[in-house]
């Protein structure tokens, strides 16, 4: 008779514990809303949502928030680009999921909670590109409406499908302008035409919002991410700490008078030259060489 592996056994002799598997570390559901990677010392962050035009959910608001904040602090992300997928690059915050938007019930609001929702919220979002101390592009590859459009426009430099649409569209829904849009738009176009958007609602193409200056650049749909890796990949070889001093200036200048502007000028100039790239710059420009950056 042939004997069972059982039969083999010997119950006197002890019995070796088997180690439990260790369960696989639980996937989060926004990893797949908010998809990211690094390429070339660029942070690729996209979108993707494109059933609902990539509007923004609260988790995924924080994970690009996170994404800004580890861009700024990682010595080796040296640009970031953020996109979408689909045919929307983002139609605002969603306004559909009830409480999971981070907007309290009706019923149950009282006096503050929504000007401390939006601070919280949009408010901390725009802010994140803002100070990300690497600079920021969007690559807008649909309808930016809303948050989504001051989240667009609130990135350093803006490239554009020439299908893409910009939408200021809280007017239509009874809203006042938030995320940022009033203080972003005078500043790009003047406070004229950035009432004549907020006011009226109405969609924006791409070859207008170039005309009008909140885009850098127009290209067709099939060259918009090559354009994007083309101008992020030539930033991440460039001064890293010049180029987030030059960005913090820039916005801060708006901001201030010319005596406060110029002794943050001067004081940007004193820290950039103690880093390893302005030495580089300088020996190279000496040197009639081609400077070669590590962003330190």
């Amino acid at each position: 008779m042939t004997s069972s592996p059982e039969d083999s056994v010997n119950p006197a002799e002890p019995v070796e514990p088997v180690d439990p598997v260790e369960p696989a570390d639980p996937v989060d559901p926004v990893d797949s809303l908010v998809l990211h990677a690094t390429d070339n010392h660029v942070s690729w962050i996209t979108l993707n949502r494109p059933e609902a035009l990539n509007a923004i959910t609260p988790d995924q608001r924080e994970r690009l928030i996170q994404h800004l904040s580890h861009a700024s602090s990682d010595p080796d992300v040296r640009a970031v680009v953020i996109t979408a997928t689909g045919r929307g690059f983002c139609a605002g915050a969603d306004l559909r999921g009830g409480s999971s938007t981070g907007r309290p019930p009706a019923g149950e609001r009282v006096a503050g909670d929504v000007a401390r929702t939006i601070r919280l919220g949009a408010q901390r979002l725009i802010g994140a590109v803002l100070d990300c101390e690497k600079p920021v592009i969007a690559a807008v590859n649909g309808t930016a409406a809303g948050l989504g459009a001051h989240l667009a426009l609130a990135c350093d430099l803006v490239l554009a499908a020439d299908s893409a649409k910009f939408i200021e569209v809280f007017v239509r829904r009874g809203l006042v302008p938030d995320g940022g849009g009033a203080y972003l738009l005078p500043r790009l176009i003047g406070p004229q035409r950035a009432k004549e958007l907020m006011f009226f609602g109405d969609a924006l193409t791409a070859a207008d919002a170039a005309r009008l200056g909140l885009v850098n650049r127009v290209v067709p749909p099939d060259d918009l991410e090559k354009t994007a890796r083309d101008w992020a990949e030539r930033l991440a070889t460039g001064p890293t700490r010049a180029l987030a001093l030059t960005k913090q200036l820039v916005n801060a200048s708006l901001d201030t008078d010319r005596t406060t502007a110029f002794a943050a000028e001067a004081a940007a100039q004193e820290i950039n030259m103690t880093t390893t790239d302005a030495t580089e710059g300088v020996a190279a420009f000496a040197e009639r060489r081609t400077p070669h950056y590590r962003g330190r």
